[in-house]
């Protein structure tokens, strides 16, 4: 079984294969963290990955909790103040993955603006 960093690297493959360019990974605080950073033309993109096996009760779009969304939000409020971005464009994206039953191949859900800040 892989870990969550596997996962993650994956995602950044196929968003930067869909023309996003990675600013940073795995972004830190306090308050928790933000998988990806990326860029999307003029847009700063928050995203936040999961993944969940077969045998998951939930699927990685279900896993993603209101508090989940909440620590997000309070991680890019201080990205964006340690890097005076306050004026950039943003959304918060997200990225799904799961095994595809039938293949050995994994399924990718990209939900642009999965939540928004307000």
């Amino acid at each position: 079984m892989a870990d969550g960093s596997f996962y993650e690297q994956m995602a950044k493959q196929y968003l930067e294969a869909n023309g996003l360019v990675l600013i940073e990974q795995n972004y830190r605080t306090r308050r928790g963290e933000i998988d990806l950073i990326m860029r999307d033309k003029d847009t700063l993109v928050f995203i936040e990955v999961r993944y969940r096996n077969l045998k998951s009760r939930v699927t990685p779009e279900e896993s993603m909790t209101m508090s989940k969304r909440k620590r997000i939000l309070r991680c890019a409020q201080k990205y964006l103040t340690a890097k005076s971005a306050w004026n950039k464009d943003c959304r918060f994206d997200f990225i799904g993955i799961q095994p595809n039953a039938l293949s050995q191949q994994f399924e990718i859900n990209w939900i642009r603006s999965a939540f928004e800040a307000g």
